[in-house]
C-alpha cells in the first residue's frame, strides 16, 4: 500500500479519480480485511464515502487457470519429459534436428514448454503430435522408448489436449490485443463458453468437425463421452471463475450497447438521459459510425453528464494485467547481461514505446531533430 501511494504521488494521480483495480488474484492483494484492495477502498472511502472501486481478477490469468480442471497432467508430464530428453542434451538435439531435415517433416524442431508463458503449452503439444512418429523412432534408437505413444487411449488424450489448447490459445491471443476494452474481452470469453457447450454436445453425438486432431486420434464412442464431460467441466469452471465480470455485465452493456439496453434495468441516475439518447436518431447514426471513445467524447456534458461519467468509469477499467506482463518481458529482453550499460532513462523510453499504442509522428520528429542540428 505504501508503494502504491508513493507511485500515485509521483505520477500526481488523485485517489478520487481511481475507478478500479485489476490483480492476479493472489491472497495478499485480495484479502478482505488487511489485503491491498481493502486498504485501497478504505483510502478512497476516506476521501469520498460514495465512491466504490471495481475489483477484477485478470481475465487472461483466470482463463489460464481454468484449464487445470481438464486434469491433463498425465499427457503434459510425458510430453515435457520427451521434449526435455531431446532438447536438454546437445547431442540428442542436433541428431533430432538432422532427422527432421532428412524426413522433410515441415518442422524444424520442438520447443520447450514454460508454465509462465501462456501460449507455449498448446504449441508444444501440437508439435509433438505432428512429430510423434519421428520422436518415437528417435527415442527408440536412443534406448529411451516411450510406451505412451503406443497406447491408444493416451494418444487420444493427446489429440484432445491439442485441440482444446489450440482453442484456448485462440482466445488468449484475442485477450492480449492492445486497446481492447473490458466489455470486449468479456464478450470473447462468453463466445468461448458458448463454443464449449456446442463442442460438448457435438462430441456426445460423435460429431468431431471442430476437433480434427481428436477425430484423427480415436473413434471409440466410450472415450468420446469422457471428452464431452471434460468440455462440460471446463465450461462450468469458466462460469465459476468469471463472476466478477458477470456482476459487471449490465454496466458494460449500458456503455457498449446504449441504444439496445433496457431503460428499466439501467441505473436510476442515467435513465432519463438514456431515454433522450435512444430517442435521438442522429446520435444513433453517430454511434454506428465512430468508435466508443469518440462517441462518448462527443456527448454534451450539460445534456448527458451521468452517461459520460458512467462510460468513463467502464472504459478506463483494465480487463487484464497483460500490460504489466508485457512490460516485464520487454524489460528482461532489453536489460540483459549483453546490454548492461543501458541507462534507466533509455530503458524507461524503450518500455514506454513498447507498451504504448500511440503512433509516433516520425516526420515531425525528424524535422525537430534537423532544426536542432542546424541550431548547433
Amino acid at each position: 500500500m505504501t508503494e502504491v501511494n508513493t507511485c500515485l504521488e509521483k505520477l500526481q494521480l488523485k485517489w478520487d479519480k481511481l475507478a478500479g483495480v485489476t490483480t492476479d488474484g493472489c491472497p495478499n492483494l485480495t484479502g478482505k480485511n488487511v489485503g491491498l484492495l481493502k486498504r485501497m477502498q478504505d483510502k478512497v472511502t476516506e476521501i469520498n464515502p460514495e465512491q466504490k472501486l471495481t475489483f477484477l481478477h485478470c481475465i487472461i490469468h483466470q482463463e489460464v487457470l481454468c484449464k487445470t480442471v481438464l486434469k491433463m497432467n498425465h499427457v503434459v508430464d510425458v510430453v515435457t519429459k520427451v521434449v526435455n530428453f531431446i532438447r536438454a542434451r546437445a547431442l540428442n538435439h542436433r541428431q533430432f534436428v538432422a532427422l527432421l531435415e532428412e524426413s522433410e517433416s515441415g518442422h524444424g524442431d520442438v520447443g520447450y514448454h514454460c508454465t509462465v508463458r501462456w501460449l507455449s503449452l498448446g504449441k508444444v503439444l501440437k508439435s509433438v503430435w505432428d512429430l510423434r512418429d519421428q520422436i518415437q523412432d528417435f527415442c527408440a534408437q536412443k534406448g529411451h522408448a516411450i510406451p505412451e505413444f503406443s497406447d491408444e487411449e493416451w494418444v487420444a488424450d493427446l489429440g484432445f489436449a491439442v485441440d482444446v489448447t489450440a482453442l484456448m490459445n485462440e482466445l488468449n491471443v484475442k485477450l492480449q490485443c492492445k486497446g481492447v476494452f473490458v466489455h470486449e474481452m468479456y464478450c470473447a470469453v462468453k463466445a468461448f463458453m458458448r463454443k464449449l457447450q456446442l463442442l460438448s454436445n457435438q462430441v456426445k453425438e460423435r460429431v468431431l468437425t471442430h476437433l480434427p486432431t481428436l477425430k484423427a486420434a480415436t473413434k471409440a464412442a466410450d472415450r468420446l463421452q469422457k471428452y464431452s464431460k471434460m468440455l462440460n467441466a471446463l465450461h462450468g469452471e469458466f462460469l465459476r471463475r468469471f463472476q466478477d465480470f458477470k456482476n459487471l455485465e449490465s454496466e458494460m452493456q449500458l456503455v457498449s450497447s446504449p441504444f439496445s439496453c433496457s431503460v428499466e434495468n439501467a441505473p436510476s441516475d442515467v435513465q432519463m438521459e438514456l431515454i433522450d439518447l435512444q430517442s435521438d436518431p442522429l446520435l444513433a447514426e453517430h454511434f454506428r459510425s465512430v468508435s466508443l471513445l469518440e462517441f462518448y467524447s462527443s456527448l454534451k456534458e450539460e445534456s448527458f453528464p451521468h452517461m459520460r461519467r458512467h462510460a468513463q468509469r467502464i472504459l478506463v477499467l483494465f480487463g487484464s494485467t497483460y500490460v504489466c506482463e508485457q512490460t516485464f518481458s520487454v524489460m528482461k529482453f532489453n536489460k540483459s547481461k549483453h546490454r548492461s550499460s543501458i541507462t534507466d532513462e533509455h530503458l524507461s523510453a524503450v518500455l514506454r514505446i513498447a507498451t504504448s499504442d500511440i503512433q509516433p509522428d516520425f516526420n515531425a520528429l525528424v524535422k525537430a531533430q534537423n532544426r536542432l542540428d542546424y541550431s548547433h
